[in-house]
């Protein structure tokens, strides 16, 4: 009789230890009756009723990832693979969600294997559309596609596609090879372009630089030409300005204004000779000339004086 007592004991303790189930937490309990879905129990300790509501799976409702590694064949048959990341998850916490999740599959091997054989099979789809040197600029259209193939197959299954990594793409071993050497040449290509731009800007600076230089040495020697130009004409009025005073003085002293020319024919002879540096230079020395130089110096001295008066009047 104590035996039985204390067996009963032993069982009735069992029983109340099983009624209560404790559920961790980003999961949710899945409970049937006889096979039957009961009801859901959320994370931490919960009550069941004992030997008739059984835990039927525990569904996690947080992000999961899994590696891919494929192949797909393009337009031009030329065979791509592909290693992705794919992340998923369930939709959501709603009652109809995780009853879906709980009893579309028979159990999380089958569900995976149905979610990567759907992603392949969207990805090998937009690959054949598409010509081997277009694949590896299309990553995001071929993540975009997936989504969009996908998204609603999943969310019949009761998950969501967060995200989709094409971490990798790559090709046979020849079509890597001709690929490289095509990145080479336009490489070689556009190295040639630069060099030769740079080439022509520069010849083009250079060229507006003597262009400049040019221009700036002409426009120097025009200035310079006429500074002169102006020198020599204040020279000469000056010249003419004192002979005709040093004439009229003379005249006034009754000289001789051959005297000044004399003494001009001498100093530009001796300036001829010091400075001359072997040049020929013919001069008229004859009294005439010296004489009608002089005339012509007084009578332009003449016209700068009355030039004046004229305008007064």
């Amino acid at each position: 009789m104590q035996y039985t007592i204390y067996i009963i004991a032993v069982v009735g303790f069992i029983i109340l230890l099983s009624s209560f189930v404790t559920v961790k937490q980003g999961t949710i309990a899945v409970v049937t009756v006889f096979g039957k879905y009961r009801r859901q129990l959320r994370p931490g300790l919960n009550f069941k009723i004992p030997l008739i509501e059984q835990i039927y799976s525990r569904i996690s409702i947080q992000n999961r990832s899994v590696e891919l590694s494929f192949q797909a064949v393009t337009q031009d048959q030329a065979n791509v693979y592909f290693k992705a990341m794919l992340l998923y998850s369930v939709v959501n916490q709603d009652e109809e969600t995780i009853k879906n999740v709980a009893f579309k599959f028979v159990d999380a091997t089958n569900l995976m294997q149905a979610l990567i054989r759907t992603i392949e099979g969207s990805i090998r789809a937009y690959v054949a559309t598409q010509k081997q040197a277009n694949v590896l600029a299309q990553r995001n259209e071929i993540v975009l596609h997936v989504k969009e193939q996908i998204d609603q197959v999943l969310d019949g299954w009761g998950y969501h596609l967060q995200d989709l990594q094409l971490n990798d793409i790559t090709f046979d071993e020849e079509i890597m090879r001709s690929m490289s050497r095509v990145v080479a040449s336009n490489n070689l290509k556009a190295a040639a372009e630069n060099e030769g731009q740079a080439l022509l800007i520069t010849k083009t600076k250079a060229a507006e630089a003597d262009g400049n230089a040019i221009k700036i040495a002409a426009t120097a020697e025009r200035e310079a030409a006429q500074l002169r130009g102006q020198g020599i004409a204040l020279f000469r009025a000056e010249v003419a300005h004192g002979m005709s005073k040093a004439a009229q003085e003379m005249e006034q002293a009754n000289l001789d204004i051959s005297v000044i020319l004399f003494t001009m024919w001498t100093e530009s002879i001796k300036h001829f000779a010091e400075n001359g540096d072997g040049n020929v230079i013919f001069l008229d020395g004859s009294s005439e000339g010296m004489n009608r130089t002089m005339k012509e110096m007084m009578a332009m001295q003449l016209n700068k004086q009355t030039e004046p008066t004229a305008k007064k009047g």
